[in-house]
Order: structure tokens, then sequence, then C-alpha cells
């Protein structure tokens, strides 16, 4: 806590220092770049060639300023077109959920085939059939009581007789 305490004391400290020199730059910057005015001791002709000269490049420094604006929107609607291009070649779009739909076996032929297809087909006559019976025959169930069963089965020996059954069907 203490540690980022001072971290956020120095960056507060750095930011301000920031503040104050680009305001600094900014001060030299325009003493540079814009020259002071003498309009004391001027006759009213000269202040108003002054000020002829001072619309003149207002109005050249609007112009720029016109022309890179234009510049600038052109570029940002030209960007926003090539991302649309660039989003439609990657196919990017929300494929909708699909529906399932239960078709039977003849409508699903009619479909494809068209009016071609006139056989029905039953796709259920060509299965297999399984009786209860066999299934029931194959699996013992012994029916008796569990302690004797869990006793028998505990230690070592239940184990090894586990493990014996489990070995000789597979072997047969």
């Amino acid at each position: 806590l203490c540690s980022q305490s001072l971290m956020l004391a120095k960056a507060k400290e750095e930011w301000d220092q920031e503040i104050v020199d680009k305001q600094a730059e900014k001060e030299r910057y325009l003493s540079e770049r814009v020259t002071p005015l003498h309009t004391s001791g001027l006759s009213l002709s000269q202040l108003q060639d002054l000020c002829r000269e001072l619309h003149e490049k207002v109005e050249i420094v609007d112009e720029e300023r016109y022309d890179i604006e234009a510049k600038c929107n052109h570029n940002t609607r030209e960007i926003k077109d090539l991302k649309i291009k660039v989003l439609d070649l990657r196919g990017k779009f929300k494929r909708p959920p699909l529906r399932r739909v239960r078709v039977s076996a003849d409508a699903m032929l009619r479909a494809l085939l068209g009016s071609k297809h006139k056989v029905s087909m039953d796709l259920r006559a060509n299965l297999k059939s399984v009786k209860k019976e066999d299934t029931e025959k194959e699996r013992p169930v012994e029916v008796g009581d569990w302690r004797k069963n869990v006793e028998a089965m505990s230690g070592m020996e239940g184990r090894k007789k586990m493990f014996d059954a489990a070995k000789s069907p597979t072997g047969q």
C-alpha cells in the first residue's frame, strides 16, 4: 500500500511537470511564429492596411484548414468503406440458428429426386432384430444376502477371485 501511494505521488508530480512543459513549449512556439503588433503611433490608413494584411493571412489559414478537414473526412470515409469490404471478404456474418426439421425418408427422397421417386422405402426393414430374452440370459443375476457377498470379496482372496473371474471369460 505504501509503495502504491509513492508511485501515485511520483506519477502526479510527473504529470504536473508535463503540463508545465507543454505550456512553456506553447508559449515559446507562439513567440517565434507570432510577431507582436505595434499599433501605437500608426495613422488610420496604416492601421487599415495592417487589418487587410491580417485578414488575408486569416483567409489563407482558413482555406488550408478547410482543405485539411475535407481530406481528413474523405480519408475516414474511405477507411470505413475498406473495413466494410474486408468484413465482406472474410465472410464474418452472423449465421441464423438452424432448426431441426423431421422429414420422413420418402419425403427426403421426393425432395432430392423429384418426380422420379416412386418406390417407398422402409428404413426399419433392414435392421437386425434383437430379442430381449437373449440379453437377459447372458447376464446372470445373483440374488442373495449382500453381506455374505461383501465378506467373501473382502481381503486379498476376494480380489483374487474377482481377478480370476474377469480373466476366465476372455480366455475362453
